[in-house]
Order: C-alpha cells, then structure tokens, then sequence
C-alpha cells in the first residue's frame, strides 16, 4: 500500500482532517516503541518462572515483579517534570536505557532474592520513566492523537511480540527458564540507549515558574479527569495479577512446557494489534467511555475464565483478550491524557497517569498477588523424590482480582462523565499551548 494511501487509511479509521505523519518520524518512532517494549517482553513474562527455578518463594516473586511499579510512583514524576523543565526527552531516554542495560546485565548474575529485589529495584526506577517520555516524545512529534499513536504504539506490540518468540531459542526444551532472557533485554536496552540519539528533538516546553507536576495535579479539579484517574488506580490493583503469575499459572494449572510459555502469552499481543489499529474507530463511535468500559469489561471476563480453569481452548481465549483489555483501558487512557493535558506539562501528565497505574497502582496490586498466592498454596513434600511441592489453588486466586475489576467497573459507570459533544462545541478554547480536550 503507498504512504498517500496508508495515510488515508489512517484518517478514514479516526475520522481526521489532520495532516499525515511525516514517514520518517514515524519510523523513528516507531523504533523506538518496539525497542521500549521488546527489552520489557523479553524478561518480564518469564520472570516468574525464573525465580521459581531459583527456589523464591510466592511471596519474594510477586515483591521482586511490584519493583516494576514501585519505580513506577516516584521516578515518572521527577524524569518528567525534568524533560518538561530542563533537558531535550531525547536525551532523557538516552541517558536511563543505556544506564538500564548495565543493571540488567548486573541482574543477570544475580541468584539471591535479597540482591534481586534491590538490583530490581533501581533498574525500575530507571526503566519506568522511559514508558511515560516515550509517550511525551510521540504526542508532541504527531499531528492527531487519535490516529497516529495508536499505529505508532502498535509496533511495541509487535516488539513484545518478538521478544517473546525469541525465548523458543534461547530457552531449550525441558530446561528451566535461566538468565538469558535478562541477558536479552540488556542488550536492547543498549541499542535502544544509542538510537534514542537519532529520535526527533523534543526540547523542553514547560515556561511555568510552577513545579510541572504540580500543574498536572490541578489536572484533577476537572471532575472527569478525577474520577479516570481515581477508578484507573483502583482497577489497576486488580489488573497486577495477570503480570505477576499468569506464566505459573500456564505453567502449573495447563501444563503448558517453560519454553513455550512465553510465545503462547504472544497470542495476547496479537490480537493487540487487531485492536489498536481499530482503536481510533472505536474512539469515533463508542466515544472514550465506552471504550474504557469495554476494556475493563474485558479485565473481569478473563479473570472469569482463567478462575474456571479450563478447558485449554478457554484458557486461550482469556489469552486473546488481552488485545482489548490492554487497549481498551491503557492505549485509550494514555490518549485521554494527551488530549486533557496542557501541551508544555505533557511529560508530567503522561507520568502522572503512569505513576497512578502502572506505579502505584500496581504496586499494591502485585504485592496484594503475592500475599494472595502464599495463602492459596500449600506445600508437601513429595514422598518419592523427598522434594517440596507446592500446589496453588488457582480458582481462588482468580477469584479475587475479577471480584474487584466488577467493583471498579461498576463505579467508573456510575461516576464518569465525560464531556459531550456538544459541551466541547459550546466550550471556551483551551489555555495556549494547550490540547483540545476529548470530544468524548
């Protein structure tokens, strides 16, 4: 398909007058989206099962996976009110990826839970900032948010994708999960590191004496954007599960073979990309509401399935729909803040969503797995090899993170209301520097 006809494609699916991305920048971009999230894919879907092989227990596994998110509540804010107030955000994700590529290295060689958690924990408040400046780099490089981040954010998807299917060779059949998925993500950390170099110039906007986090907080005096945000954090919690043990769950309930977890869970990121390219469609004519219900819809019927345990093809389609639930509530999110906030604080608005989801959010949530999944499992020792077994009721444990994504859900329906159509006509024009809010 030619650019003048893939541009129009694009416009027709978002219903924009707006000019198409220049196709350089999008491809720069677009490296660096799949770049960002292969070095996640490539380690974090199997991490669970590597620290099993190293005997951590249920309760170290899920605080080792939380040091994602606990980087996730502080760092975003300061890295981003940093690219906001005073250096390039090129130069920002530069500077944190090649600085992540040596810890993980470190990490790799690391085999007590002590040192694991501490090593993991500053790589997360190295890596967590990137999610949000990569974000700020795209919004203020592209003409329309709704069309243009979602077929540039797709090729994260892909990038996870191949990360994933990477581990069918590095990790050989029968053998326990090891370090080289780590190793992996080191070193496209590094190459992610120097191409941030060659990304386009995205220098500092913010011109406020005000610290610009802080003017992303007054964020919150808009109604709407307070109940997002506030539903966003508390279905968050629930949404850590599916991170931290849904590889030992394929693993120990499916039996499904260690290697072939990972590229198993790329069924999910396939169907992201289905539905991040239909996104802007979506958008259109569901409006924003309607498409996060849907995807947090999407949340609760997964965890249904995963709780009745089968059969496999069942367990599949929970797989698969991780194409709306990840689309429909953080793609969609992370456009509503774009389109909410100031355009010289969109560093710290983009963080502030972040440190309320993927930060705190679900700290408390993969914390709250962890102590879940001590309390469901129980351990024997195995009479014929004298080995500790553990066996984990998964329907329990299931239980609980869909019982809270129905509360959750249940409220947003109640409490969000977002501006109408008509409301946005009739509204005075935004401050300068400004993006329009959502029509939706």
């Amino acid at each position: 398909m030619e650019l003048d006809q893939l541009s129009g494609f694009f416009n027709l699916l978002a219903a924009t007058d707006a000019p198409p991305l220049e196709m350089g920048i999008r491809l720069r971009l677009s490296v660096m989206n799949f770049l960002q999230f292969a070095i996640w894919g490539a380690w974090f879907v199997v991490l669970g099962q590597y620290l099993n092989a190293l005997k951590f227990s249920g309760k170290q596994i899920g605080s080792i996976y939380a040091t994602m998110s606990l980087g996730s509540i502080v760092t975003p804010i300061i890295v981003g009110a940093v690219a906001d107030k005073y250096f390039s955000s090129e130069y920002v994700m530069a500077a944190l990826h090649l600085a992540g590529a040596a810890l993980l290295y470190y990490l790799a060689g690391v085999r007590t839970a002590g040192r694991f958690y501490v090593v993991a924990l500053i790589y997360a408040f190295v890596y967590s900032p990137t999610l949000s400046v990569s974000n700020a780099i795209i919004f203020s490089n592209i003409p329309d948010a709704d069309r243009d981040f979602t077929t540039i954010r797709v090729l994260g998807t892909i990038g996870w994708i191949a990360a994933n299917l990477s581990l069918k060779v590095l990790l050989k059949p029968g053998e326990p999960v090891n370090n080289r998925p780590i190793v992996l993500a080191s070193a496209l950390s590094a190459v992610l590191g120097f191409f941030s170099l060659l990304l386009p110039h995205t220098p500092a906007k913010a011109k406020s004496e005000m610290f610009p986090f802080t003017q992303a907080l007054e964020l919150l005096h808009d109604q709407s954007f307070a109940v997002f945000f506030g539903i966003s954090f508390l279905i968050t919690i629930a949404l850590a599960f599916y991170y931290g043990f849904t590889s030992l769950y394929l693993e120990q309930e499916t039996r499904v073979r260690p290697g072939n977890v990972g590229p198993l869970m790329t069924i999910g990121q396939w169907s992201e990309i289905i539905f991040l390219l239909s996104l802007p469609w979506f958008l259109n004519h569901l409006g924003m509401k309607g498409v996060l219900v849907i995807g947090m819809a999407a949340w609760g019927l997964r965890y249904a399935i995963f709780s009745a345990g089968g059969p496999f093809p069942l367990i599949l389609l929970g797989l698969a729909l991780h194409g709306i639930c990840f689309d429909f509530f953080f793609a969609a999110g992370f456009i509503y803040v774009a389109k909410t906030a100031p355009a010289d604080i969109v560093n710290s608005g983009q963080a502030l969503f972040g440190s309320l989801t993927y930060g705190l959010g679900m700290y408390l949530g993969t914390e709250a797995s962890g102590w879940i999944n001590y309390l469901v499992t129980r351990e024997s020792v195995d009479r014929a090899t004298g080995e500790l077994v553990r066996k984990t009721d998964w329907r329990k444990f299931w239980l609980v993170p869909c019982v809270g994504v129905i509360f959750s859900l249940a409220l947003f329906v109640l409490l969000f209301r977002p501006p109408t159509k008509e409301a946005d006509t009739n509204s005075a024009a935004p401050p300068t520097g400004a993006v329009a809010p959502s029509a939706e």
